[in-house]
């Protein structure tokens, strides 16, 4: 069966009478026949209320069977934009005036601020479940049929986090999005007897296209939970005979912390596990093995990769912890500043070409001048690829820190806190110093019934790292901030936890 080139033929792949997905709170189950017909009609009512291919439909909608129906349908009348739910009144008017919404997606009890946000000028459509169908309130009458999308039609359109300056705008073909998901399978060798849990939010491009995309394009089965709940984790894999899941290390974290040491229930129909959109430390990596039974598998992926760039291996092949693994589907590299691909063992900025990386950002020329070289992207991540082409991340480029002249990544200070018997999770960073130009700090997190002090952490640091490597503060902290997805906000803890003298 030759790859699919879009998403609606991502989806026609599988045979009609198999299942597609079920959503365990409601028991609501979809055929991949009943997913084609929910997801045309909604389609064609998207095209009723005028979208066209290129318009942008905004979906706020908590995880569930009507997201995933409403951004496939939305990728084939015009593009889905999906935004958090969760997201406030200023920040939702910025993400719909900033991708131009047409249309507003809103679940049928809730979203009130997102309704708010759209005011008289973007029309609003509320969704709900009756039985196996959506149904749409205040739904234009049917007026029109949405076409097939192209290859190269925009199926969905993201933001970038905004870590530095203004967020950019990431638009995805459906080729891309298409060959991205064809990846992961082929890497993870995805079959349709494959049961994948989605816990991640998918308003983000990981559970959008690892849990969600290279699933329906094998032909799988997905779990997809309104959201991660990590009491009922378990009974919903043993239930539903989970395979596999991919979720960022604070659910991990969870998951293992509640373990207590013991195997849970269920986890013996699990294939593999894995890891994406933040470091995973070795530590945790073999504490999960240990407990859990199953092979970890780190993955590294971007919005302007489509998602998956590389992964460490199934078994046989070897796992390496601290690394991002191997390049899947795609080409990775090593470039200096200069532009200049460097060889093996060397360090310098991670980049990136394939057919499932984006081109370009959209209407920001300045923006695609630095960041596409030679037809390469440069993803601000440092890195090297040892002679295995296994590639070790090593920072990003504006968060390393520089004291007196000696470049530290605060990924190696991460990564050895958490290797201190009380750490549960640690974040480094640099601050302002007036003659070093930046010293170390770093924010931590304890395990539960045990203690530490300061003075023992920056001692611990003392006998393992050189004396520049060293933080010089230490703060021992309840939580750390994070993103809606669980990515850890670097700049958000320096600002927040930098020493004032």
């Amino acid at each position: 069966m030759s790859k699919p080139s879009t998403l609606w033929e991502l989806i026609e792949r599988a045979p009609a009478d198999t299942v597609a997905i079920i959503s365990p709170e409601t028991g609501v189950t979809l055929t991949y026949g009943d997913l084609r017909k929910q997801v045309r009609a909604a389609a064609d009512v998207f095209a009723s209320a005028g979208i066209r291919p290129g318009d942008r439909v905004a979906i706020a909608l908590p995880n569930g069977i009507p997201v995933l129906v409403c951004f496939l349908a939305a990728s084939i009348a015009g593009t889905a934009a999906p935004l958090n739910l969760a997201y406030r009144h200023d920040e939702f008017v910025f993400y719909l005036d900033d991708t131009k919404a047409k249309l507003l997606v809103v679940p049928e009890e809730g979203g009130d601020v997102a309704r708010g946000a759209a005011g008289n000028s973007i029309p609003v459509l509320a969704v709900a479940m009756s039985g196996m169908d959506l149904v749409f309130a205040g739904a234009p009458v049917a007026s029109a049929t949405a076409a097939d999308p192209t290859p190269d039609q925009i199926a969905l359109i993201l933001h970038t986090s905004g870590s530095t300056g203004r967020p950019k705008r990431v638009p995805i073909p459906h080729f891309k999005l298409a060959r991205s998901a064809a990846n992961i399978a082929a890497h993870y060798e995805l079959t349709e007897q494959d049961v994948s849990l989605c816990v991640m939010p998918l308003f983000h491009v990981h559970g959008l296209v690892a849990s969600v995309l290279s699933t329906l394009y094998s032909g799988g089965r997905i779990i997809v939970p309104g959201k991660f709940n990590a009491l009922s984790f378990w009974r919903t894999v043993r239930d539903f005979g989970v395979s596999w899941y991919s979720a960022v290390p604070t659910i991990h974290q969870v998951l293992l912390a509640r373990a207590g040491g013991q195997r849970p229930d269920g986890a013996e129909s699990l294939r593999f596990i894995r890891s994406c959109s933040a470091p995973l430390s070795a530590v945790h990596m073999g504490q999960m093995e240990e407990v859990f039974g199953v092979p970890v598998l780190e993955a590294y992926g971007m919005t302007e990769a489509s998602h998956q760039m590389s992964s460490n291996p199934l078994p046989p092949d070897p796992r390496k912890p601290g690394t991002v693994g191997r390049a899947t589907g795609i080409d990775v590299g090593i470039m200096d500043a200069e532009g200049n691909l460097q060889p093996t063992g060397t360090a310098g900025e991670v980049v990136i070409r394939g057919e499932s990386v984006v081109t370009g950002y959209e209407n920001n020329p300045e923006a695609n001048a630095t960041s596409f070289v030679d037809g390469w992207f440069r993803t601000g991540d440092q890195g090297v690829i040892d002679e295995a082409g296994y590639l070790k991340l090593v920072g990003r480029l504006k968060e390393m820190i520089n004291r007196a002249g000696e470049k530290i990544s605060p990924l190696e200070i991460d990564e050895l806190l958490a290797t201190h018997p009380a750490v549960a999770e640690a974040v480094c960073f640099g601050f302002a110093h007036p003659t070093l130009g930046e010293d170390v700090a770093a924010v931590v997190t304890l395990k539960q019934d045990v203690s530490t002090t300061e003075a023992e952490l920056i001692a611990f640091c003392k006998e393992r790292l050189a004396d520049f490597k060293r933080p010089r503060k230490i703060h021992i902290v309840e939580t750390i901030p994070r993103t809606a997805t669980g990515k850890i906000q670097r700049r958000v803890v320096a600002a927040a936890f930098t020493p004032t003298a």
